[in-house]
């Protein structure tokens, strides 16, 4: 099955469903006026340059759109036409390219897919405002169509999203802590990279999936399931996304050389298996590298020999594939025979052995 053919094909369908409700040019007819008209003033010129320029600029650099498209092949899996759905799958893309945009911030970052980062182009006020701004946005579907949707599923929703939305900022908190010293970063063991990660990477996916899961009319019991399964597609993401910062050539060029994650001192699955197994010296020495904080290619590098050295890579690796396997196979059993399923789990596999 070709799970990238099928992201290729998702891919416009989706920029299509986002521009109807986040225009690349507001006017006085976009949604958003519709639904909340201005008091007094449109100020479309400013609305524009500070909003729809910087959120657009930044969307059609790229981007996989595995998470709407995760939504969409759940409500297929689900018996449903997933072409009826496509306007809430905007949901988590939208709000996942805002994180990454305020996330760049945070980690003074330089590039983002291949270009200087947003706040980088037009300043900090207007990355930051922009980036908040697509928290909220791809909600507009969800207010245009609530009579049709109706107030339980509504409410259920809007759980949904406000619980995922706390889970980023404590995932992202936990991160900052690390990397920054604020917290003991030399101490944290695998559990607490998965929480992390759980509550970070995987919550986006399970916000797709439960949000998904309930539009389509599943039981309780299945949103959870639903939700858990792609909350380990988003861990193993993260995962293969911090192989790749170590080992990927394409995938390096893209964010500006090899180790850019040992530059901000993260503490990967890699680093903590490392730290845990290596003898004194070399942890000692991977410690000091990541305290540098450095852009040396040469030190880096050194870090990157050091977890290679005790096959770090390769447990990641395995790791990954192995929470995946485990909570498709407590979903599976519930879900009815069909290609949506099966192309499913060829979507997840795919995620997690993906080269860029």
């Amino acid at each position: 099955m070709n799970i990238e053919k099928l992201l290729e094909e998702k891919a416009p369908l989706i920029n299509k469903a986002v521009e109807k409700y986040i225009p690349r040019i507001f006017s006085k007819k976009a949604l958003i006026f519709k639904l909340n008209p201005p008091r007094y003033s449109y100020n479309i010129e400013a609305i524009n340059k500070a909003v729809a320029e910087p959120v657009w600029e930044f969307l059609d650099r790229g981007g996989k759109r595995w998470r709407p498209t995760l939504f969409l092949l759940i409500c297929e899996a689900l018996g449903k036409n997933p072409e009826d759905f496509i306007d809430y799958a905007i949901i988590p893309e939208v709000v996942h390219n805002g994180t990454l945009m305020i996330d760049d911030i945070e980690d003074t970052s330089e590039y983002r897919r291949g270009k200087p980062c947003t706040y980088k182009i037009y300043g900090l006020d207007v990355a930051i405002n922009a980036g908040n701004a697509m928290y909220y946005l791809p909600l507009l579907p969800l207010m245009e169509n609530r009579e049709k949707i109706g107030a339980e599923k509504l409410a259920k929703i809007y759980e949904i999203y406000v619980q995922e939305m706390i889970s980023l900022s404590l995932g992202q908190a936990m991160d900052i802590a690390w990397h920054k010293g604020l917290a003991n970063a030399d101490e944290i063991d695998e559990e607490d990279y998965l929480q992390m990660c759980a509550y970070k990477t995987g919550t986006l996916a399970r916000m797709a999936a439960k949000i998904a899961a309930v539009l389509a009319d599943a039981n309780d019991e299945l949103v959870e399931k639903l939700g858990r399964f792609a909350e380990s597609i988003g861990v193993a993401f993260q995962i293969q996304d911090d192989i790749l910062d170590l080992t990927g050539e394409e995938f390096a060029v893209k964010k500006g050389g090899r180790g850019q994650d040992i530059t901000e001192g993260k503490r990967t699955l890699m680093v903590i298996h490392t730290l845990k197994v290596a003898n004194p010296k070399d942890r000692k020495r991977l410690i000091e590298i990541l305290k540098m904080h450095t852009s040396d290619q040469k030190l880096r590098d050194e870090a990157i020999a050091i977890m290679q050295k005790y096959s770090s890579i390769e447990y990641a690796k395995n790791f990954a594939r192995e929470i995946v396997k485990k909570s498709w196979k407590d979903l599976e059993r519930l879900l009815p025979e069909s290609e949506a399923k099966e192309k499913l789990n060829a979507f997840a596999q795919f995620l997690i052995e993906r080269k860029i």
